[in-house]
């Protein structure tokens, strides 16, 4: 009687039994996009989460200056660890390096880091954690980057200057004290800012440093060889 009565009413009304089934699957689709909409904002979070330098147990902002943070390392001098460093980038570059396979092409993916770091902009954030006198913080800065620009000494000795003035009147006792931040925003088109504890010292307008500043963290005889590594294990494709 069932069955008369649902062929009954397929007939009268006019509801076709593809309806049933449109109706059904429709609501299957629906289910599988709300689960893959959830697992993309997942994905999404995780991707934009605080990245902590194994090394000194420092933790870096997920954002910073509209970049999104790429790798972290640690600055070594011997056994002590100096500080720990971010590496912020546009999201541009997080594409490119995502087709790129890490153990299968580490050179090219070297290289896409490389050259998409210098075109920038991005930027270096430095937390201390081993106290070190303003002078020589400068100095260690300046020396790194002195060999990988083929400018001006004048820019690298401005640099040193904003570091120096920085770090003396904005740290306790004129030291780059444990915790004290260091950035360095790198851009192709105005060069290098400064800024200690989120004061801006100003910027040396020397596009040919920026790309300097940025090869001291990335080349091949980079001061963190651990930022370079987890730059690519966090982007990059396995």
């Amino acid at each position: 009687i069932n069955r008369n009565v649902t062929a009954y009413l397929f007939n009268t009304l006019g509801t076709p039994r593809e309806t049933i089934y449109f109706k059904t699957n429709w609501k299957m689709m629906s289910q599988t996009v709300q689960v893959l909409s959830a697992l993309f904002l997942c994905l999404l979070v995780a991707s934009s989460t605080a990245m902590t330098d194994k090394a000194t147990g420092i933790a870096f902002p997920p954002t910073r200056n509209d970049l999104e943070v790429f790798g972290v390392g640690v600055r070594k001098k011997g056994p002590i660890k100096i500080y720990s460093v971010a590496c912020y980038c546009q999201a541009a570059l997080k594409e490119k390096l995502a087709a790129i396979s890490r153990g299968g092409a580490k050179q090219e993916a070297l290289r896409t880091l490389q050259s998409g770091a210098k075109e920038g902009p991005t930027s270096f954030l430095l937390e201390m954690a081993f106290k070190v006198g303003a002078e020589k913080m400068a100095s260690a800065i300046a020396d790194s980057v002195a060999p990988r620009h083929g400018g001006s000494a004048n820019d690298v000795d401005s640099l040193k200057g904003l570091i120096l003035g920085g770090v003396s009147a904005n740290c306790k006792g004129g030291a780059a004290v444990k915790g004290t931040q260091l950035e360095f925003l790198c851009s192709p088109e105005s060069g290098v800012g400064v800024s200690v504890n989120g004061q801006s010292q100003g910027s040396v307008e020397s596009p040919d440093l920026a790309k300097a500043f940025c090869d001291v963290y990335l080349d091949s005889k980079c001061v963190s060889p651990q930022l370079v590594e987890s730059c690519l294990e966090t982007n990059c494709a396995p």
